[in-house]
């Protein structure tokens, strides 16, 4: 389980990164480039520490995933908007149950 969360974090990162300088390029958006570039950092952190350090490549993975859980998935809720907030809400959901999924078959 350890090798599909690596390349599931490596997407998410990624895309997350991506979605900052969108929401920047798109609104010019500061907050939306800072957050996004730390948040992608963050989670590019935790698939590169997956398998040698699971337990911390897992953690750094999961709280961000959360965070960003907790951020997204209200604001989706609110607005019903598809971009961003829906596809970040989804993907956060899906970084949890990955992180938790991973870390119970460690």
């Amino acid at each position: 389980m350890i090798g599909p969360a690596k390349i599931y974090f490596i997407i998410f990162g990624l895309l997350t990164i991506v979605g900052g300088v969108i929401g920047y390029a798109s609104k010019g958006s500061m907050a939306s480039v800072i957050a996004g570039s730390i948040s992608g950092i963050l989670l590019l952190l935790g698939a590169f520490l997956l398998p040698n350090n699971a337990t911390a490549g897992l953690a750094i993975a999961g709280i961000v995933s959360i965070l960003l859980a907790g951020r997204f998935i209200p604001a989706f809720m609110k607005s019903g908007d598809f971009m961003p907030s829906g596809m970040m809400a989804i993907l956060s959901a899906i970084g949890v149950v990955m992180a938790i999924a991973a870390f119970m078959k460690r």
